[in-house]
């Protein structure tokens, strides 16, 4: 069972910046495209995009294109989510997934996720 964690979460200041980081325990992310999701308070989750494994593409929601980027690094087994230009609206629970993409398949744009980590919370205020 992957178990993810996600972490890098706080207060920012509207228009400030932050980087989250999602790693898995033991397990290397080679294999999984990952996802990163938000989700505000009292509303459902929403995806803002995801990165494959095997080309390193990266896909956005239209509403965060030009703020986040989304990547990874193998070698120390993280994926990053990285945000600009925070509003309040982007004040939630921050979760990372994935979706296990079998040897010599490539995967294009986000699929359903398997695995979810716990999230962690970013609040953008002054």
């Amino acid at each position: 069972q992957l178990q993810l964690v996600e972490s890098g979460g706080g207060l920012v200041e509207p228009g400030g910046s932050l980087r989250l980081s999602c790693s898995a325990s033991g397990v290397r992310l080679d294999s999984y495209d990952i996802g990163w999701f938000r989700q505000a308070p009292g509303k459902e989750r929403d995806r803002i995009g995801c990165i494959t494994t095997r080309e390193d593409s990266t896909y956005y929601e239209d509403s965060v294109k030009g703020r986040v980027t989304i990547s990874r690094d193998n070698a120390k087994g993280t994926v990053y989510l990285q945000m600009k230009r925070l509003k309040p609206e982007d004040t939630g629970l921050y979760y990372c997934a994935a979706y296990f993409v079998p040897p010599g398949v490539i995967t294009l744009g986000c699929h359903d996720m398997d695995y979810w980590g716990k999230g962690t919370l970013v609040t953008v205020s002054s």
